[in-house]
């Protein structure tokens, strides 16, 4: 373009959005295993894609911390399905009943007010702002000396931000 003849003409340039998306990346939620859980079931035992699905869970940060859990589901619970429609609500079943004997395990093992610990993992998911440590000594039974607060708190945060960052998080939408 020449300076002085493009008199009310307007370049098109700043029309132009030069912004490529180069990588193209499916969303893998819980849902996505669940479906490919489902495909699995109804064919012959397969090592191949339940390896696929693993290596799956494995590269998808969000899933992570739920491969162990979704491994022990396929090995243990998978095989005795008779239907591939099951699928899901034999995991929901599962799940459930894994995020309450975590849940549980935390509280025996952190000497937890079970009412309390309710509450406070409530308004964490309401308001995902970390605990004071005044609401986690409050929630413990056995009161740590002053010098140990530090570290309870930091320890107990650490697990309920886990099981959070475990059973909740990354769940997605289920069919």
């Amino acid at each position: 373009m020449r300076p002085g003849t493009t008199k009310g003409k307007e370049s098109i340039l700043n029309d132009v959005d030069f912004e490529l998306e180069l990588i193209h990346r499916d969303e893998i939620n819980v849902a996505y295993i669940l479906g490919l859980l489902a495909k699995l079931n109804g064919a012959p035992p397969d090592e191949q894609q339940q390896k696929a699905i693993l290596d799956m869970l494995t590269s998808e940060a969000t899933l992570r911390s739920k491969r162990e859990l979704i491994q022990k589901f396929i090995t243990e619970n998978l095989p005795h399905l008779p239907d591939p429609d099951t699928v899901p609500q034999a995991f929901e079943d599962y799940w459930a009943q894994e995020q309450q004997n975590a849940l549980e395990t935390i509280r025996r093992e952190e000497q937890l007010d079970p009412e309390k610990l309710q509450a406070l993992l409530s308004t964490y998911l309401f308001t995902e702002r970390k605990p004071l440590s005044t609401d986690v000594i409050d929630m413990v039974e056995v009161k740590p000396r002053i010098l140990e607060r530090k570290t309870v708190y930091e320890r107990v945060v650490n697990r309920l931000l886990g099981y959070v960052d475990t059973f909740i998080n990354g769940m997605g939408a289920r069919p």
